[in-house]
C-alpha cells in the first residue's frame, strides 16, 4: 500500500479552482505586459536593442511623462488657479525668476558638459533625480504659488534642458549599423511625444485628486528615469577620438569655440531653426493668453487651448514621422520649403485671424519644426567631422534653447491683439526663411566643385 500514490485533490492547488484563477491573472496581466512587450519591439526593433539606442528611446519616453507631469502641475498654480490679468503677471514672474537666469546658464551647459565626455550617463541620471527631488520640494508650494516655487521650477528648467544637451550628444554614439543619424532622432523624438500625449490626461486626473499629486507622479517617474539612465550601454561614457567642437569661423587663434558654425548653410540652418524656436515659444505663451481671453467660439478657454495644443503636437509627430521617411534628402532644400510654408501659412493667419487659423498655424509650426530640427541633424553628420560631431550637437542644442526662451518673453510682453500677434509670428519666421534661402544657396549642392567645410 505504500507503493501506491496518494490522490490529488482541487485542494493542493492543482485542481479546476486553481486553473481558473492563474487564467484570470494572466487575463488581468496581459494588458500590461502585452503593452510592454509591443513597446519593446517597437524600441528595439532593427537593431536598437542591440546597439542600445532602444533603451535611450525608452529613456526619453520617461523623461517626456515625467515633464508633462510638472507643466501640468505648473500650468494649474501659475496659469488657471487666478484671473488673466494676475495670471499674466504671475507667467511673467515666472519668465523672469527661471527663464532669464536660464538664458544665462544655456550656454554654458553646453561647454560645461564638454568636459564631461566619460560621464554621460551619470549626466543624465543627476538630471533626473534632480528633478525627482525638485518635484517633492515643489509639492509643498504648488497650491499657494509660494515664491519658493520658482527657484526650484529654474532648476527643473535647467535639468531638463542639460538632459536634452547630453541627450542629442549621445545619440550619435549608439547608432545601430546602416541607421541614419535623422531617423535615430526620429524615433527618440517621437517617444518622447508619444509618452507626453498618454502621460498628460494621467497628469489631469491625478491633479483632480489634489495639486501636488501631479508632482508626486512626476518624482516616481523620474525615479525610474533615474534608474534607467544608469542602465544605459558602457559605450554612451566613451569618447575615444572625440574631441571640443570649436564651431567657429575664425582661425585657430581663437581660444574660445563660439556659435558660429563651420559652413554658411550650416549656419544658416541652425539660425533658421532658432526662428522656428522663437515662434514655438512666442506661440505657447502668447495663444495661451490669447484663448483664455478670446477662446474659440462654443468652448472653454481649457479647452480651446487644448485643441490648439493637440493639433501642435500632431503636427509635430507627423513631421518626426515624415523626417525619418525622408532620410535627409537635401536637408537644406527641406529647411528652405518648411520655413515658407510656415511663413505663408503665419501671414494668412494675420490677413484672416480666426480660431480656425490658429490652429492651423499651430499645427503647422509643429509640423515643419520637427521637419527642419531632423535636417538640422542630417547637416551636421554630413558636414561636421565625426571627432566633434557630439560637441557641435551640445552647442547647437544650446543655442536652440535660449531661441525658444526668447519667444516665451516676447509672447509675454504682447499686447493681446491677435491679428498683431500673428504678424509679429510672421516676421520671427520671416527672418528665418530669409537665412534658410541663403542656406540652400550656399549649400554644396548648388557648389559641386565646392570643398565640404570643415570645423576649425
Amino acid at each position: 500500500m505504500s507503493s501506491v500514490a496518494p490522490v490529488r485533490s482541487s485542494r493542493d492547488g492543482s485542481g479546476p479552482a486553481r486553473r481558473a484563477v492563474r487564467a484570470l491573472g494572466r487575463a488581468l496581466h496581459f494588458p500590461i505586459t502585452g503593452t510592454a512587450r509591443g513597446i519593446r519591439r517597437a524600441t528595439h526593433a532593427h537593431g536598437a536593442g542591440e546597439s542600445g539606442l532602444g533603451k535611450l528611446i525608452e529613456l526619453h519616453a520617461i523623461n517626456g511623462a515625467g515633464d508633462v507631469m510638472i507643466t501640468v502641475a505648473l500650468a494649474s498654480t501659475v496659469f488657471f488657479s487666478v484671473p488673466t490679468d494676475e495670471a499674466r503677471g504671475r507667467v511673467a514672474l515666472y519668465l523672469a525668476i527661471t527663464m532669464a537666469p536660464f538664458t544665462l546658464l544655456a550656454p554654458v551647459i553646453g561647454p560645461l558638459l564638454d568636459r564631461l565626455p566619460h560621464g554621460r550617463r551619470a549626466a543624465m541620471a543627476g538630471a533626473m533625480l534632480t528633478r525627482a527631488l525638485l518635484a517633492v520640494m515643489m509639492s509643498g508650494a504648488v497650491a499657494t504659488g509660494g515664491l519658493e516655487l520658482y527657484p526650484a521650477a529654474l532648476g527643473v528648467l535647467v535639468a531638463s534642458k542639460a538632459y536634452g544637451v547630453v541627450r542629442s550628444a549621445v545619440v550619435p554614439r549608439l547608432l545601430p549599423p546602416r541607421f541614419s543619424l535623422v531617423k535615430a532622432n526620429s524615433r527618440v523624438t517621437l517617444a518622447g511625444l508619444l509618452a507626453t500625449g498618454a502621460a498628460a490626461p494621467v497628469a489631469a486626473g491625478l491633479h483632480t485628486i489634489g495639486p501636488p499629486w501631479p508632482l508626486y507622479g512626476a518624482c516616481a517617474i523620474f525615479l525610474w528615469g533615474t534608474v534607467a539612465a544608469a542602465t544605459l550601454p558602457h559605450k554612451v561614457d566613451e569618447a575615444k577620438g572625440e574631441r571640443r567642437a570649436r564651431l567657429s569661423t575664425h582661425e585657430a587663434r581663437s581660444r574660445k569655440p563660439g556659435l558660429r558654425t563651420v559652413s554658411r548653410s550650416v549656419l544658416c540652418g541652425l539660425l533658421a531653426n532658432a526662428s522656428m524656436r522663437v515662434l514655438s515659444g512666442f506661440l505657447i505663451f502668447f495663444l495661451a493668453f490669447l484663448l483664455r481671453e478670446h477662446p474659440l467660439a462654443g468652448q472653454s478657454a481649457a479647452v480651446s487651448l487644448g485643441i490648439v495644443g493637440v493639433a501642435a503636437g500632431v503636427g509635430n509627430a507627423g513631421g518626426t514621422a515624415v523626417g525619418a521617411w525622408l532620410r535627409a534628402r537635401a536637408p537644406e532644400g527641406i529647411i528652405a520649403s518648411v520655413l515658407a510654408l510656415t511663413l505663408g501659412v503665419a501671414i494668412l493667419a494675420a490677413v484672416f485671424f480666426s480660431g480656425l487659423f490658429m490652429a492651423v498655424l499651430g499645427a503647422t509650426a509643429g509640423f515643419c519644426q520637427a521637419l527642419a530640427k531632423l535636417s538640422l541633424d542630417a547637416m551636421i553628420q554630413r558636414d561636421v567631422p565625426e571627432a566633434v560631431r557630439t560637441s557641435a550637437f551640445a552647442r547647437s542644442e544650446t543655442l536652440l534653447q535660449v531661441a525658444w526662451v526668447l519667444g516665451g518673453a516676447i509672447g509675454i510682453a504682447l499686447p493681446l491683439n491677435g491679428a498683431l500677434g500673428m504678424a509679429v509670428a510672421a516676421a520671427v519666421v520671416a527672418a528665418g526663411t530669409t537665412m534658410a534661402l541663403r542656406g540652400l544657396l550656399a549649400s554644396p549642392r548648388h557648389h559641386p566643385g565646392s570643398p565640404r567645410p570643415r570645423v576649425a
